[in-house]
């Protein structure tokens, strides 16, 4: 109980439970103080159930929303959100005391969905996030043709399909529109090889038009620096950022590679990463000094110690590593405090691109630093390396324009 008597008494049927509960919190990485708030929550609630005369394994979903509503009705102002109930419900639920959350009855839906899953893994072998992505188009196109009678397959036509896509595809930009009709494309194969069709419906899907008539647009060098000298390298989380920058914009990473890098992808003595890419593809690539001078000096003075193998991790409990959303919040706030307009983390990848070529390098070792598995894929950078390019124009028959 040494643990529990640094931080507020817990009473009631749960108090056996409130020391594990702070142990678990500060394993977690969650502040004293934290700690402190949530068992606070704890003895509330433990004192709740004492007075209702229920022990924790009647703590239903419908009860813990009953204590909540108790708590407004008393005036309290924090903690008085369903949502706020949620972690010490999940460490009563992880232990046994309070029973789990119930099965939810599966409907056609969902039915469906996971066996298309299952297609798409087996017989397809697609990446994780592409079946992730492709079953979320699909749930969304067959929870849209239910519309709560059920699903109804035999009776889909292409007039629904068309329907569908275009009330969809109205409001998307141009690539987003585009993946959609891939995903549903092989949704409504799957449906008919599956024999839940009985005409070929992808065939209904139409296509859209896009040209590329955009050029990938890099960052200066000068607004580099200056997004680089935003990062206060006094504090661990400006360490942080400024390691996440320079992966970005000197190797061309992509933000979900920067989030996936592991504390054993770095050969230290070899002087080289690991970056887990694009379709699960793990390739070795060399790590530049000012590179990995950024990242031990992140991982030395401002990386917690503590059993997540992320490379990088979020600077508030739970401490967990950072996402791609994440790394992609490190690119704005950057710009955000150097002043600059607000950019994607893949600018930063374009960057690094542009600069190769404007230095010499060639489109085949552009390729080989992003990882393009076609050189088709860096061929586009080309077009702005406008030095290179006017080399090559020939003068207009008949002298001057």
């Amino acid at each position: 109980m040494a643990t529990q008597s640094r931080f507020q008494a817990v009473s009631g049927p749960l108090a056996p439970f409130a020391a594990g509960f702070a142990a678990e919190l500060g394993r977690r990485s969650y502040s004293s103080s934290a700690v402190r708030l949530r068992l606070w929550l704890l003895d509330h609630l433990s004192r709740w159930l004492d007075e209702s005369g229920l022990a924790p394994r009647e703590l239903t979903p419908e009860r813990v929303e009953q204590f909540v509503r108790d708590r407004r009705a008393k005036g309290y102002k924090t903690w008085v959100s369903p949502r706020s109930m949620n972690l010490p419900m999940a460490y009563l639920r992880s232990i046994g005391v309070v029973p789990a959350l119930p099965d939810v009855v599966k409907d056609d839906v969902v039915t469906l969905l996971d066996a298309y899953r299952q297609y798409l893994l087996v017989e397809r072998a697609l990446a994780v996030k592409t079946i992730a992505a492709y079953v979320g188009d699909a749930g969304l196109f067959l929870s849209a043709v239910s519309s709560g009678r059920g699903l109804r397959l035999e009776r889909l036509d292409s007039g629904e399909v068309l329907a569908f896509v275009k009330h969809e595809c109205g409001r998307r930009p141009v690539p987003s529109a585009q993946h959609l009709l891939v995903s549903l494309r092989s949704l409504l194969r799957y449906l008919h090889v599956s024999g839940a069709i009985t005409a070929p419906l992808a065939a209904a899907v139409p296509a859209i038009a896009r040209r590329r008539q955009y050029l990938p647009r890099g960052v200066e060098a000068a607004d580099v620096e200056r997004l680089l000298a935003s990062c206060d390298r006094r504090r661990p989380v400006g360490r942080r950022d400024y390691a996440i920058l320079m992966l970005l914009a000197r190797l061309g990473l992509r933000a979900g590679e920067v989030a996936g890098l592991r504390l054993e992808d770095f050969d230290w003595r070899r002087g080289e990463l690991l970056v887990r890419g694009k379709g699960d593809h793990h390739e070795r690539m060399p790590l530049p000094v000012d590179v990995g001078k950024a990242i031990v000096g992140y991982l030395e003075r401002g990386r917690r110690r503590c059993e997540q193998r992320s490379v990088f991790l979020r600077v508030r409990a739970p401490l967990v590593g950072l996402g791609p959303r994440g790394v992609s919040a490190v690119v704005h706030d950057a710009c955000v405090r150097a002043g600059l307009p607000p950019i994607g983390a893949h600018r930063l990848r374009h960057t690094a691109a542009t600069a190769m070529l404007r230095a010499g390098g060639s489109l085949p070792e552009v390729a080989a630093v992003l990882r393009h598995r076609r050189l088709a894929s860096s061929a586009i950078y080309a077009k702005v390396d406008r030095a290179s390019l006017s080399s090559l124009a020939r003068p207009w028959p008949g002298g001057a324009a």
